[in-house]
């Protein structure tokens, strides 16, 4: 790891959940960090840990809401000084609510964070890699792609999106020497989906809910080996048949029990 010590990490979304557990082992490989997300507070409180944990490395924040458009440029302009070797877009936000029932400037915020800042966010560090001839770029999908399924329209139709953008920037970024690969996470124990406790407790006893740290390691494993795209957990890939083709009357089922937990 120790060939990493000088290069930096940008890692969005990077002071919680999915995105701390990424910070923390790009630390663990000697990564220096830059953290971008919207909330100053968290952000101090993760530099710190982080701080802590790896005194060899360097840790900056900037606290940037990147569901707003230009985010991305800002991002860029304020990195700009450092060549950033990895780039992890994960930063995302979720909402269980019919479309028609959400308000317009949530569907924008939702449009904007996961379609146009991922995408730009890619263009501007993705040229500056392929003109240094290197880098990594880690863009967050989502299983819910496989899962057209009442509630989660556009979170689901966006991560769709992240998945198929990253697959055709691998391919053009290449010849260039950069790698692009997008994960699809299925259920991971974080805040991020709102479940409660009791729930979380569950699915981590019977295997279904996999660790923040273990879907870190796997990510950036598949990144650094030059996969395009990867679900993490075998029973994921086997249950995709099931998701994707639910019949009409099991997702009639599936939206009368569920209805209750919109937000």
């Amino acid at each position: 790891m120790d060939s990493n010590k000088g290069k930096w990490a940008l890692v969005t979304g990077g002071d919680s959940g999915i995105g701390l557990a990424l910070s923390r082992e790009l630390a663990g490989r000697s990564y220096n960090l830059l953290l971008v997300s919207r909330t100053v507070s968290k952000l101090e409180s993760a530099a710190g840990q982080l701080s802590l944990e790896f005194p060899e490395i360097q840790v900056e924040y900037k606290a940037v809401d990147l569901s707003v458009a230009g985010a991305a440029e800002e991002v860029h302009e304020w990195a700009g000084p450092k060549d950033i070797d990895v780039l992890v877009n994960d930063a995302g936000m979720f909402l269980f609510r019919d479309v028609c029932n959400t308000p317009v400037e949530y569907l924008d915020a939702m449009l904007t964070l996961h379609v146009r800042t991922v995408t730009v966010m890619c263009r501007l560090f993705g040229k500056d890699m392929a003109v240094r001839g290197c880098g990594h770029i880690l863009n967050l999908s989502s299983y819910s792609l496989y899962m057209p399924w009442p509630g989660i329209t556009v979170y689901g139709a966006t991560k769709a999106y992240i998945r198929h953008f990253s697959i055709s920037l691998a391919k053009e970024l290449r010849e260039s020497g950069v790698h692009v690969c997008a994960v699809a996470p299925g259920w991971i124990d974080t805040d991020l989906m709102g479940l409660s406790d009791g729930i979380r407790g569950l699915g981590r006893k019977v295997g279904i809910l996999m660790s923040p740290a273990a879907l870190a390691g796997r990510s950036l494993r598949a990144l650094f080996k030059g996969r395009k795209y990867i679900i993490p957990g075998w029973y994921n890939v086997m249950f995709i048949p099931f998701v994707k083709h639910l019949g009409p009357g099991a997702t009639k089922l599936l939206r009368n029990k569920t209805k209750r937990y919109q937000q």
